[in-house]
């Protein structure tokens, strides 16, 4: 027989951006603490709202599984005497695993006990197993409330436990688990008595609580796009922001409210900001993408006194777009060039200088990536003035009041002022990527500039001895490194990592020989951890990966097509047995004392046939590389699979004669050298 399990967590309000990780981490740890006590179950479901953590376990047994184990004691030696008799170490082993003496196993040299654990009632063991799956749930922040030790996310409420329809009896920080749950905080009244798992969802909803998170996440999505449709729009959905709403609410109605035209003349990332980010509202655009006078926002309850609900709304949204306004109009006095004097009062790191330090250090390294990339020269002027006025808009009005815009309105601003449409663009790009997932810059001078400021922002950090550890990250350097990184492989241009470091080094002020050295190894590491997950989401397995790493990484693209080119044939027939052939030659080669190979020394076809092989790969593999075409090296490389086989076939590599010996050394070290720019072959894992 089986029976549902149900364990809800009733608290007080989670905070939104906690609940995804709080259940992914509730099914897992139920999952596992009942795999680890031998109890069969079906589905394993969690659900949560703000105010409740449910775990659902469909169909458990009754009855844990019997486990036996053999288990090792002392060696026969000391477990018997010379008549064979038990000794006191033998006897203490036995009493310990709870078996008689005489039930000891003898082999290989050593005593064991065959110990049968008989499975225990699940209800038994739930009482000590429930508290011990929320006391394993960990949190970003916890709290602690009256004088109890207890730290959770939030306080806890109330606690419902139900094996079928028995209550599991257990106390957490002074609240007993029962049979009862609450509802909605304001439209429902009282506890409400659950008398089975089936119960629990029905009960729920008709006391206004949606406590499935996807019935919810849908129900909104749909509300908010029928909407939408009726104003004659289509909702502009952030899934961040669906996400966030779905955990903010336990019954959600969307509602409709209205803009004030004039409003509409701002530019419309100032309208949307205050809207998505500080109101959580959805805004509605046309077809073709313009901002409609309306927003939509998610009320946690039903849709009594709408209107009222409607008009708050309204309210908080024009006194935030009457702030956007002001500030906006205040800004366009000021050219956005006559603003960089100020950027000298604002410290960009401790000891690091200030802001306006940091955009010198961004103009000259914004133009020695410029170069290194091949921009065309053209486009210098417009570079270097987007660099000057990268970090202008960050002492306006408009982004002091909402930060998130910085980038957007420095846009916005160099054009009100008359700059370029490619400086006015890079100011914004430079900002990119701003979180995982967002858009890549597009333009060669916004490429430039964010590469720059990313690689400023990690050599000054790093300077400092910030480095991140564990998951402390407070300046986002993994994510900047991250977006350096596909940048580069999503622009296809080839950069020297080194150079670019040694440059902010030197606009820095770095010059200890010993510090540099020591910095920029650091920097290369923290790299090549970041190339390594670029190249993991890319679905490349783990050997080509450190193949491929243990090369070098300083030109990050590069990097990157030896990798999908390796990773692309590695598991070839041709390519395994290459594979395999030159990690033979590179284990031999180790023994060479240079590459220098004498013709005349040659004393078998088979060795006159590699040489003449290995010319033909070399002047091949050296076209190709130049052109980073690496599946046409490795094409190369493949050729001389047969001709070294049949090398080795034939030859004895260790001759007694030294100079032969040496000659044939010297030949495996110049085929082993063509390794040296595509991949480590001694780390691929060849079946």
């Amino acid at each position: 027989m089986t029976k549902d399990l149900l364990l809800e967590i009733g608290t007080e309000e989670i905070p939104a951006r906690f609940m995804p990780d709080i259940l992914t981490q509730f099914k897992t740890i139920a999952a596992a603490k009942l795999a680890e006590l031998r109890i069969a179950h079906g589905e394993v479901q969690v659900v949560g709202t703000p105010r409740r953590l449910a775990l659902v376990v469909r169909e458990v047994v009754e009855k844990q599984a019997d486990h036996e184990s053999i288990n090792k004691g002392p060696s026969v030696k000391i477990a018997f005497d010379e008549h064979g008799q038990a000794t006191k170490a033998a006897q203490g082993f036995a009493r310990g695993q709870g078996v008689d003496v005489s039930e000891l196993l003898v082999k290989e040299g050593y005593a064991y006990a065959v110990v049968h654990e008989a499975g225990q009632s699940v209800s038994q063991l739930l009482p000590t197993l429930l508290p011990e799956m929320i006391h394993a749930l960990s949190f970003p922040k916890n709290m602690r409330w009256a004088d109890l030790d207890l730290r959770f996310v939030r306080p806890i409420r109330w606690l419902l436990a139900l094996f079928g329809q028995e209550v599991i009896p257990f106390t957490i920080a002074d609240v007993a688990a029962g049979n009862t749950t609450f509802g909605h905080r304001f439209l429902s009244k009282g506890p409400i008595r659950i008398d089975s798992v089936n119960d629990y969802f029905a009960r729920l909803a008709q006391n206004h609580v949606m406590v499935d998170q996807n019935v919810r996440r849908q129900v909104i999505r749909e509300q908010i796009e029928k909407l939408a449709q009726g104003q004659g729009g289509v909702a502009a959905i952030d899934e961040a922001l669906l996400e966030e709403v779905t955990y903010l609410v336990e019954y959600p109605t969307a509602l409709c409210g209205s803009i004030e035209e004039k409003y509409l003349a701002l530019p419309p990332e100032a309208v949307i900001t205050p809207m998505r980010e500080h109101q959580r509202y959805f805004p509605v655009v046309t077809a073709a993408g313009n901002l409609l006078p309306v927003f939509i926002t998610v009320r946690n309850g039903g849709s009594d006194y709408i209107d009222i609900v409607r008009h708050g709304n309204e309210r908080v949204l024009r006194a935030r777009l009457a702030d956007a306004q002001f500030f906006f109009e205040e800004d366009k006095k000021i050219p956005l060039g006559e603003r960089l004097e100020k950027l000298k009062t604002i410290v960009f790191q401790e000891g690091l200088g200030s802001l306006y330090d940091k955009t010198v250090r961004l103009e000259a390294l914004s133009r020695l990536i410029a170069v290194e990339a091949g921009m065309a020269e053209s486009l210098l002027p417009d570079l270097i003035r987007g660099a000057q006025l990268a970090k202008a808009d960050l002492v306006t009005g408009m982004v002091y009041e909402f930060t998130e815009l910085q980038g957007i309105m420095g846009r916005e601003y160099a054009l009100l002022s008359g700059e370029t449409r490619v400086a006015a663009d890079a100011i914004f790009e430079h900002y990119l990527p701003r979180f995982a997932g967002d858009q890549l810059p597009v333009s060669a001078a916004g490429r430039a500039i964010s590469i720059a400021d990313k690689i400023d922002n990690i050599v000054a950090t790093f300077s400092r001895g910030l480095i991140p550890t564990g998951s402390q990250d407070p300046y986002a350097l993994r994510r900047q490194a991250l977006g350096i990184v596909h940048i580069l492989v999503d622009a296809r241009v080839h950069l020297s990592l080194g150079r670019i470091i040694a440059q902010a080094m030197d606009l820095l002020a770095i010059k200890e020989t010993g510090r540099r050295e020591k910095l920029a190894n650091e920097i290369q590491d923290f790299f090549r951890l970041r190339i390594k997950n670029v190249l993991a989401d890319d679905k490349l397995s783990y050997d080509v990966i450190d193949a491929v790493v243990a090369i070098g990484h300083d030109d990050i693209y590069d990097t990157w097509l030896r990798a999908k080119a390796l990773g692309a044939n590695a598991q070839t027939e041709a390519m395994q047995k290459t594979i395999q052939a030159f990690t033979r030659v590179g284990n031999l080669a180790k023994h060479a004392a240079g590459d220098q190979v004498d013709r005349t020394l040659f004393s078998t076809e088979a060795e006159a046939g590699l040489y003449e092989a290995y010319l033909t790969a070399n002047a091949r593999i050296t076209q190709s590389a130049a052109k980073h075409d690496y599946c046409a090296v490795l094409a190369s490389m493949a050729a001389l699979a047969a001709p070294i086989d049949a090398f080795f076939d034939a030859v004895m590599v260790m001759a007694e004669d030294s100079s032969v010996r040496n000659n044939r050394l010297a030949l495996l070290n110049s085929i082993a050298g063509l390794t040296t720019n595509m991949a480590d072959f001694s780390k691929i894992v060849t079946g």
